[in-house]
């Protein structure tokens, strides 16, 4: 199974988009933008796969919106996705 880990230094979209695309092996030409990240999460990346954001709340004031709207696609992929499992602590 891949797991990547974000922790409560992941207070940017910039930051969450660097990991993902890093340790996913996303293409340079990735969009940065969630469009982009559901598209790449339920076609291009392999599974079984986790997403572990430790201290996620601390990231909530600080991206705002984006936070409420990247958990969505979050869990609408696990709706999606059987391999795939988002775990925030």
């Amino acid at each position: 199974m891949k797991t990547v880990t974000l922790d409560a230094s992941h207070d940017t979209m910039e930051a969450i988009y660097n990991t993902l695309q890093r340790e996913l092996g996303l293409p340079a030409h990735f969009g940065r933008n969630l469009d982009a990240l559901w598209d790449a999460l339920t076609g291009d990346v392999a599974g079984p796969l986790e997403i572990v954001w430790r201290d996620h709340a601390w990231a909530r004031p600080k991206l705002g919106s984006y936070y409420d709207r990247l958990i969505k696609l979050l869990r609408d992929l696990e709706s999606e996705r059987a391999d795939f499992k988002l775990i925030l602590t």
